[in-house]
């Protein structure tokens, strides 16, 4: 049996020492610099302000016009070319004129390009020189199935100092990503690495999946592996704990021995991150969850929230239902917000954020034995944030599953069962040391990430040298 433990982990340590010592790298440049995405305060930064009295038709014949009628959310924002609707469903959205309800898709350069340039200006970038650069389905920063809904994207370059390139949905003209030249190049040998990455993989979502969690799966079996020997092969000289081997390989061996828990909890939880359904639950809503947290409105009766006017400093309203009641949301400003309800359309007074017993209305329709909702807690062990800051997030236990509610907009932040909150300690806490003692210490928490994969990066080099040497008396 030593035997094979010996050749198998002789063999996978060979062909895997290289992605062991690019995982940890890579893993300290992702700690500090995440792949690209478009922040919500980037966005709502971008977004121009609504004409509250220009003319536009009701929000049900924009549903009607849009061809989407199980559509569950409407969103009105100011584009350069006028004010568009944005009604969308799970899967599907689409962008209609607020004017007259004819398409509102962008499918000219010139228009894509103003589009960005307007948006860059509203949040200060300097948008000069701006250029069409390509438009297409995927690239190396648009890979993300999030994105599915908008392809294809135009790629727009700012041609300012930071190389800032932005990304503007065919479907609805929204800027939908941005990247910045120190973003990209830092990616490239941080996140796209670590990930597996490249364009031509990832854009094949089950190709990528499948490939880096067989990957992941078989450094796991090799680490596990190294585990056993690096124990059993420990001596006791003079009473102390020593290695039988020399050289390269005695420092593989004592380094392996420092760096165990840690690489094995390391590689465990990052196999983990590609699990997607396979041992724990994936933390999505049930079918008729689903279709209780994103119930379709009465559209008509959505209409009746025109009754109190939009303010003269909203940048964006959405309507949505909740609950069984219909509400608009005026975005004021980053962190504000108004609702307006239809049961009280004649009273603009009302208050920026779904009360607990509104939330609860919702709750109640996700599933039986809720108890009343309770305000998360911002040090939470499973932590949930509003897209609003400061709104606050509410938590409802429905026997074993937790329902966590964004209290700006009604939608339902995570889902959490038993096996999800296991979850959220084998993979995040062991993968990004986010226990919350270390969230409250930043500082401590930055060194030992940086600590420990320099550690298990030195652990890796070892293990390339004794590999690279292996491969040689094979020859």
């Amino acid at each position: 049996m030593m035997g094979v433990i010996v050749l198998l982990h002789r063999w996978l340590g060979v062909a895997f020492c290289l992605l062991f010592a690019m995982w940890f790298a890579t893993g300290i440049v992702m700690h500090f610099v995440p792949f690209p995405s478009l922040t919500e305060a980037e966005r709502f930064a971008g977004l121009a302000p609504l004409d509250p009295t220009a003319a536009r038709i009701a929000v049900a014949d924009a549903v009607a016009a849009s061809g989407i009628p199980d559509a569950t959310r409407v969103r009105l924002i100011q584009r350069g070319d006028g004010p568009v609707y944005i009604v969308s469903m799970a899967a599907h959205l689409r962008a209609v004129r607020a004017t007259d309800g004819q398409d509102a898709s962008v499918r000219s350069a010139d228009l894509a390009l103003a589009i960005a340039g307007a948006h860059a200006r509203q949040r200060g970038l300097d948008a000069a020189h701006a250029a069409l650069v390509a438009r297409a389905a995927f690239d190396q920063w648009s890979v993300p199935n999030g994105f599915d809904r908008h392809r294809p994207l135009f790629r727009v370059a700012l041609g300012d100092a930071t190389g800032t390139e932005v990304y503007v949905s065919s479907r609805t003209g929204e800027v939908v990503l941005d990247t910045t030249r120190s973003e990209r190049g830092w990616n490239l040998v941080g996140s796209v690495l670590h990930w597996i990455y490249p364009t031509v993989l990832r854009s094949d979502w089950a190709l990528w999946d499948g490939v880096v969690w067989t990957l992941s799966l078989l450094a796991l079996i090799a680490a596990l592996l190294g585990a056993v020997l690096g124990i059993v092969r420990i001596r006791m000289r003079s009473g102390r704990l020593a290695t039988p081997y020399r050289g390269w390989h005695a420092l593989h061996h004592v380094l392996g021995l420092a760096a165990m828990v840690f690489v094995l909890s390391w590689i465990f939880s990052g196999w983990l991150s590609m699990d997607h359904g396979r041992l724990f639950s994936r933390g999505q809503l049930t079918g008729p969850e689903a279709d209780a947290a994103n119930a379709v409105p009465d559209w008509a009766a959505a209409s009746l929230l025109d009754r109190v006017k939009l303010p003269p400093s909203v940048r964006e309203a959405e309507w949505f239902a909740s609950g069984g009641e219909v509400y608009r949301r005026d975005r004021l400003a980053l962190d504000a917000q108004a609702l307006v309800r239809t049961e009280d359309a004649s009273d603009a007074g009302q208050g920026g954020f779904l009360s607990a017993r509104e939330v609860r209305g919702l709750t109640t329709r996700l599933a039986a034995d809720c108890g009343i909702p309770g305000i998360l807690a911002g040090n939470d062990d499973y932590p949930a944030r509003s897209t609003v800051p400061g709104a606050p997030v509410y938590r409802s236990h429905c026997g074993e599953v937790w329902f966590d509610i964004d209290s700006a907009d009604g939608t339902v932040l995570q889902r959490l069962d038993a096996s999800r909150r296991a979850y959220r300690w084998a993979y995040g806490a062991l993968h990004t040391l986010d226990f919350p003692s270390l969230l409250a210490r930043p500082l401590l928490r930055d060194i030992l990430i940086v600590a420990l994969c320099g550690l298990g990066l030195a652990f890796s080099v070892t293990g390339m040298v004794i590999g690279w040497r292996r491969l040689l008396l094979s020859r």
